[in-house]
């Protein structure tokens, strides 16, 4: 469809539902829930960027025989029982990486799910936020211009509120729509296999030396000056948990990376950049220089690394001078691993993560064969389709990995003579 065949989708069919806010009123939206049948569909509504960590501040959820329903879960934090109630039926998100850890905090895990956004991948469809595949695959228009609110505000606004419930108003239709699309394209069984993989995904480890993802911080080119990061960044994380506040509200990454690069001797000296002479950054000089002198008084040993610790091969840019044979490997597994995605229309990406494919490259399995690649990219957690379709080419590129010399191109045709002259 075009974008002028499209309807704007302006209001729930059933009306905007009440949120939910009491104990009494979960127990009802449960029971209902829990008399309806087929998918249901799920959507969470964060306050990144407003309020500390990612939990939920509105829930929605929509279910044929159900309707739907707003779920306010600071109101009501504890929602095992909503989980429970659907725990044996397939729950439709988009980008559901994006929701699951904030659902699994009120108590809501799905043991069966179906991913738009990732459908939308698999088919090869250009545009996959949830806008445009409802738009191109349905033929609606939803209205996006509350997604990055504040939606830990209280009381949502009645617009916010019907902007939220209309995620999820079309949310099964999508999913049917696209599951039809899957079985022509033969497609569906990669999709089950990936949205199993999402599913059992164990809950992400937090990551090491968070700080290391400061904005800016490749401006940052000793250790000394990084440790001035590190202890900036946590005094800050402190004081955010403490605020409940985005950590970017209570000091700027670019305060963070002055700081180092500056390395104020004095809360005086600090005061006077620019970057801390506003009125919440004095209230907290103490705070931000004793971070910075703890820094100085580090000792060598304790300061951090230049680099993060990885336990994977180097940057591929440095594989031609150090491991030539490795960056032919990569350069010809590369360009076969790409062919395979474009003949099967999927973004390279989700045919086989780059990280799997170098690490690959750079200690490919000995014997070399379609089979221990195969397992190698099973360790790495791909998946059987993905496994399928490349290991067997994987293999034979890094074992062959010289590209065939180009066929000489035809001889030109000789000029024809000249006609005779009569």
């Amino acid at each position: 469809m075009t974008d002028d065949a499209s309807t704007p989708l302006l209001e729930p069919r059933d009306g905007l539902p009440d949120v939910v806010t009491d104990t009494d009123a979960a127990k009802a939206t449960i029971a209902a829930f829990a008399a309806a049948d087929g998918p249901v569909a799920v959507d969470a509504e964060r306050a990144s960027g407003y309020r500390y960590g990612h939990r939920a501040y509105l829930i929605q959820l929509r279910r044929n025989g159900a309707g739907s329903a707003l779920i306010d879960p600071i109101a009501v934090p504890d929602l095992s029982a909503l989980g429970a109630a659907l725990a044996d039926a397939e729950w439709v998100l988009h980008a559901a990486s994006q929701d699951l850890a904030c659902l699994a905090e009120v108590g809501m895990k799905p043991a069966r799910l179906f991913d738009t956004e990732l459908a939308g991948r698999l088919l090869g469809l250009p545009r996959v936020g949830l806008g445009p595949l409802v738009d191109s695959v349905l033929g609606y228009t939803l209205e996006k211009g509350h997604s990055a609110a504040d939606w830990s505000t209280r009381p949502l606004p009645e617009d916010w509120l019907r902007y939220a419930a209309l995620d999820v108003e079309l949310l099964i239709e999508l999913r049917d729509a696209l599951e039809e699309r899957l079985i022509a394209a033969g497609k569906l069984d990669w999709a089950h296999e990936e949205f199993a993989a999402i599913a059992a995904a164990p809950q992400q480890e937090p990551r090491p030396d968070p700080w290391r993802r400061t904005s800016g911080l490749h401006r940052v080119r000793d250790r000394r000056r990084l440790a001035v990061v590190r202890q900036l960044w946590y005094a800050r994380d402190e004081l955010a948990r403490q605020r409940d506040l985005s950590p970017g509200r209570v000091l700027p990454d670019a305060a963070i990376v002055e700081a180092a690069l500056t390395m104020p001797t004095s809360a005086e000296a600090m005061s006077a950049m620019p970057v801390y002479r506003g009125r919440s950054q004095r209230r907290e000089l103490s705070r931000w220089f004793g971070a910075v002198a703890d820094a100085r008084a580090l000792p060598d040993k304790e300061l951090p690394p230049q680099t993060a610790p990885y336990d994977g091969p180097p940057p591929p840019r440095a594989w031609a001078a150090r491991q030539p044979d490795a960056a032919a490997r990569l350069a010809a597994a590369r360009a076969r691993v790409t062919a395979i995605a474009e003949a099967n229309q999927l973004p390279v990406e989700n045919l086989l993560t780059p990280d799997t494919l170098r690490r690959a490259a750079w200690t490919p399995p000995t014997p070399l064969t379609a089979e221990t690649v195969a397992e190698l990219f099973r360790g790495r957690g791909a998946r059987e389709w993905q496994i399928g379709l490349t290991a067997e080419a994987v293999a034979e590129a890094f074992a062959n990995p010289e590209p065939p010399e180009p066929a000489p191109a035809p001889a030109p045709e000789p000029p024809a003579p000249p006609a005779e002259s009569v």
